[in-house]
């Protein structure tokens, strides 16, 4: 099969990077075990990247009491699907599966979460996740209300919309620039976890 680029727009090389990034980069790798691809397409404009990765790590590496990281991973998850991401829902999916120990949600969260094995809460989550991504305008006292009344709090409310609001941009960064998915995310944590 024939390579395809990772991006439509060029890759710069690791040793012409600002030093921070080029760590960054660095640590995803020994991290990881591969240098996922966007990584190194958004290098080419590296205070873009800087600020990117900031943002992400900010909502998506934080520990609270109100959403785990699985649960962030399922708003990327579902809202990417419904923006046609091909990379994020592949490479979210595959961290998703790693969160939640459960070789299975990711799948079925990107085809339709209302059926996926999720809780009542996590299903209103992602209801209000999708409403932000699809159609922020419209959102209201009554959505969260509903939030709330599943144990959400107010900052809980603000991370599912900062989450969603934020793969929006990825979405269609990924989309523009036609980033290909490393082929390592396709059978990351696709193994059933032993119970024990």
């Amino acid at each position: 099969m024939e390579k395809k680029p990772i991006s439509r727009y060029p890759i710069p090389n690791l040793s012409e990077l600002p030093e921070d990034i080029r760590q960054k980069i660095e640590d995803v790798n020994q991290k990881a075990g591969f240098i996922p691809n966007i990584f190194l397409a958004l290098a080419h404009r590296p205070d873009e990247f800087r600020a990117f990765f900031m943002y992400h790590d900010a909502i998506m590496e934080k520990e609270t009491n109100g959403l785990n990281k699985a649960e962030r991973e399922m708003i990327v998850v579902a809202t990417s699907a419904r923006n046609e991401c091909q990379y994020c829902v592949i490479a979210h999916g595959a961290i998703l599966r790693i969160r939640a120990k459960n070789p299975l949600i990711a799948d079925q969260i990107a085809c339709n979460y209302r059926k996926a094995d999720i809780t009542p809460r996590q299903t209103a989550m992602l209801d209000y996740a999708m409403k932000i991504s699809q159609n922020a305008q419209a959102m209201s006292d009554e959505d969260i209300q509903s939030l709330e009344e599943h144990g959400f709090s107010q900052e809980d409310i603000w991370d599912i919309g900062s989450i969603s609001a934020f793969f929006g941009l990825s979405n269609r960064l990924v989309n523009m620039s036609s980033m290909r998915t490393n082929d390592e995310f396709y059978l990351m944590g696709r193994q059933p976890y032993e119970k024990k």
